[in-house]
């Protein structure tokens, strides 16, 4: 038997997965090769960059799509735990689990479309992760018609499930933790770089997280709240009223709200 593509692996994986523990990728995908009969070159074959082997890619794009669709969770890299969606999932499909069965998951439903649009033509941890890092596999054949459109498809897709995975652990991070990272994407922005950046949060703080000197004196400064959010919520004007009071306590005219 020939290795199989991500959406037939998709009902096995989460088979593996119904005793609600953690599991680890790595060894999931070693287990898959049983099921399906896989030979010892079939479980060695390569992908035509020759980087990965295919059995490993493929089970890569089934975890990322089944993440995107809240079937399964990442606790924490590498690793991988069930859902009460993807238990659902299961018992509502005995026999397979394709991106159609995803499709009923608004979440999911958002993916596509985000990686629709980004793949559309104008007027792509190498170890342990569960997300592909080379779009060497369309993982939708259909939506597509020439390599290119193959190639752009799997490359938006890839980042589209990165940022997804960057903003859920952003939003797990400590008060504190967040406030740090928001201050060293300023950094990275260019912020601060004739002065420094200082993490001014704690209590009694008066809304400020941190403080940027543009100049090496501190006279030319710019004041930071940094708040973490759902997903979900709209920042509305009591919170930038309260931000601008802020300011105002501490003597500043120019600010940067992130949220």
């Amino acid at each position: 038997m020939t290795v199989p593509d991500f959406q037939t692996l998709m009902r096995p994986l989460l088979a593996e997965l119904v005793e609600r523990e953690p599991h680890r990728v790595r060894d999931l995908t070693e287990r898959m090769s049983d099921p399906f009969e896989l030979t010892d070159a079939e479980r060695a074959q390569l992908l035509p960059s020759g980087r990965a082997r295919l059995i490993v890619n493929r089970v890569g794009w089934a975890v990322t799509h089944m993440a995107q669709a809240g079937v399964v969770h990442r606790p924490q890299r590498g690793h991988l735990v069930l859902t009460d969606a993807g238990a659902e999932v299961l018992a509502a499909h005995p026999d397979r689990v394709d991106m159609t069965a995803l499709s009923t998951f608004a979440a999911y439903r958002d993916f596509r479309s985000r990686t629709s649009a980004e793949a559309a033509p104008p007027s792509v941890d190498p170890v342990v992760s569960t997300t592909p890092t080379t779009p060497d596999e369309a993982p939708d054949v259909t939506a597509a018609t020439s390599p290119q459109d193959l190639l752009a498809q799997a490359v938006a897709e890839n980042r589209a499930a990165v940022e997804s995975e960057l903003l859920d652990r952003a939003l797990a991070l400590t008060p504190t933790d967040f406030e740090r990272l928001v201050l060293e994407l300023l950094r990275a922005m260019g912020y601060g770089r004739a002065g420094r950046l200082e993490h001014s949060g704690a209590s009694g703080d008066g809304g400020i997280d941190g403080i940027i000197s543009q100049d090496s004196l501190g006279l030319d400064r710019i004041y930071l709240q940094a708040r973490r959010y759902a997903a979900d919520h709209s920042v509305g004007r009591p919170e930038l009223q309260g931000f601008v009071g802020a300011l105002a306590s501490n003597q500043g005219d120019r600010g940067a709200r992130s949220s």
